[in-house]
């Protein structure tokens, strides 16, 4: 294996450290030998295992969620217009200085710090801790960019790739599945999840990651991105995605429950987690208001005037503004229409707390049940607070501009999903809310969705442990694609995955608001499926082009 030497001079100052803002680093500035003293091995692996923190918090879910069919962006008569980063996400017309995308450097510098891990003389649970960091990162990268640099020198070296330059997808693709299919054959990583591992790399999170490497498979080892037909989906690695899957529900320590839905995802999912009613996360990234910051969607999912609210539909007084700058679709909206479904309490003015239609009605939540009341909540000016499925734009139409006023304000539906309190949001608006990346009830979608596609029967079984945990009408008969993926689009709702799901069942290039074709903002060309290439990697990258179609 090389010294990290090595791998910094040749590999990474034109490959990991492609993301980064100065390719000019000091070769003498650079760990020949990692510290290895007890607190710099904790700093330093408690550093990778938190690179994608801030990221995840903001910028990484305003791109995927933006660019699916969950959100749209919403711009208050000039107001959140910002650059028109958020509407050229909704309208897949981006353009590469948005901010919205302004984090691959982010990943780029964790990989260049698990790549010197890696190679160190740290203890071995720990190199192979980074190396599943790595290829979540690179996984990431992948995902959002297509061509991508492959951070692991020995294995650019071996395959003869370009160290200078991306590489293909599919070759990524391989390296990732490679990767891990060597850290878990090794048994080397922790399966202690909800101990003091959790929202750290384990044996489970490597298998998860590789359960979503597989089921994409097809799109990510297409020749071009915009060649992958979800039509004549094809895909060799079915049976060992469905063998994975098996292979995590069969370790006994994941459930749906105890906890009812709503309650994996408020701000004390934490304490909830660590005191094992909480059963559902794989891997999930922790946040706290204080101590590990950065989740702030309540600020841009909120009612704009929240602050004017008392109390506000969170069953509290909120005393920061919010931003609502991003709102539910129409369309994502009319998935959740499945009597008693639990899910549907997920978006306020959907329903009452009887399950009766709410017609945008929005009602004051209860801060323990995390329920609706009968307590409608008011505006400002003490008007019952009504907020609109469908979208009215008033402005400027490529900024979808709603007007900033009070009619304008109530454009949208919003979630409730990510539970705010006010502790957490008088701070800075920083949540503590964990996000989960890996759940458990994704992997039983999945391995459904691959027995599906590969013509296997008995996938009901796990599609109505899904229904049948949120209280939502079960199946008589095995779920169709088409089942499985409307199924995911609630589930999974407000969780990242949309963009995803959506490119994988060929639905990215459909309509939805405001992403339709009589709107000359959108754009509809299949290479949309992945990002540009930021302005400024691209300025310290020389050897690297642009994606097609930018």
């Amino acid at each position: 294996m090389k010294t990290n030497t090595i791998i910094l001079s040749v590999a990474l100052l034109g490959l990991t450290l492609s993301s980064c803002t100065d390719l000019d680093v000091d070769i003498d500035s650079q760990y020949t030998q990692m510290p290895g003293t007890e607190a710099a091995v904790n700093a330093n692996m408690n550093d990778l295992f938190t690179r994608f923190r801030g990221t995840l918090g903001r910028r990484y879910m305003e791109a995927t969620c933006l660019s699916s069919d969950e959100y749209t962006s919403l711009s208050y008569s000039g107001n959140w217009v910002d650059g028109y980063t958020y509407a050229h996400s909704a309208y897949h017309n981006y353009n590469y200085e948005d901010a919205v995308l302004d984090w691959m450097e982010n990943l780029g510098k964790a990989n260049v710090l698990a790549s010197e891990i890696a190679n160190s003389s740290y203890p071995e649970q720990n190199r192979y801790e980074a190396r599943v960091m790595r290829a979540f990162h690179t996984f990431l990268e992948m995902d959002m960019w297509g061509d991508v640099p492959i951070a692991d020198g020995d294995y650019v070296t071996e395959h003869k790739l370009d160290p200078n330059n991306r590489h293909p997808r599919a070759e990524v693709a391989k390296y990732i599945e490679k990767e891990l299919l060597e850290i878990i054959a090794a048994d080397k990583l922790s399966t202690d999840v909800f101990g003091e591992y959790y929202g750290k790399p384990t044996k489970y999170m490597a298998q998860a990651l590789l359960v979503k490497l597989y089921i994409n498979w097809p799109v990510y080892t297409a020749d071009a991105v915009e060649n992958y037909d979800a039509a004549s989906y094809k895909n060799e690695k079915l049976d060992d995605c469905i063998a994975l899957c098996d292979e995590l529900i069969k370790s006994g320590k994941f459930a749906l429950g105890p906890d009812e839905y709503r309650f994996k995802f408020n701000w004390d999912n934490t304490e909830r987690v660590k005191a094992g009613t909480i059963k559902d996360f794989i891997y999930a990234m922790e946040y706290d208001t204080s101590t590990a910051q950065g989740m702030q969607w309540g600020r841009s999912h909120s009612y704009k005037d929240i602050k004017k609210l008392d109390p506000s539909m969170f069953g509290e007084f909120l005393n920061n503004s919010g931003g609502a700058y991003m709102a539910v679709t129409p369309e994502c909206v009319n998935r959740f229409n499945l009597k008693g479904d639990q899910r549907n309490w997920m978006i306020f003015g959907l329903e009452d707390k009887n399950h009766n239609p709410a017609n945008g009605q929005v009602y004051v939540y209860d801060t323990k049940t995390l329920l609706p009341t009968d307590v409608k909540c008011l505006d400002r000016n003490g008007n019952p607070l009504v907020l609109t499925k469908d979208i009215n734009v008033t402005g400027e139409l490529a900024s979808v501009d709603v007007g900033d006023d009070l009619e304008g304000w109530r454009q949208g539906y919003r979630s409730s999903k990510w539970f705010v309190c006010n502790n957490d949001y008088s701070n800075g608006r920083n949540q503590s809310n964990d996000v989960p990346i890996f759940r458990y009830a994704d992997i039983l979608l999945t391995k459904a969705e691959a027995m599906a596609r590969s013509g296997k029967s008995g996938s009901k079984d796990l599609f109505n442990q899904i229904r049948s945990y949120v209280g939502a009408p079960t199946l008589a008969t095995d779920p169709t694609l088409d089942d499985i993926y409307m199924e995911r689009g609630r589930e999974f709702f407000d969780e990242l995955w949309r963009r995803n799901d959506m490119i994988r069942f060929g639905h990215y290039e459909d309509e939805w608001f405001p992403h339709y074709k009589n709107n000359p903002n959108a754009n509809f060309e299949k290479t949309r499926r992945i990002f540009p290439i930021k302005k400024g990697d691209l300025d310290v990258n020389e050897g690297w082009s642009q994606n097609a179609g930018y």
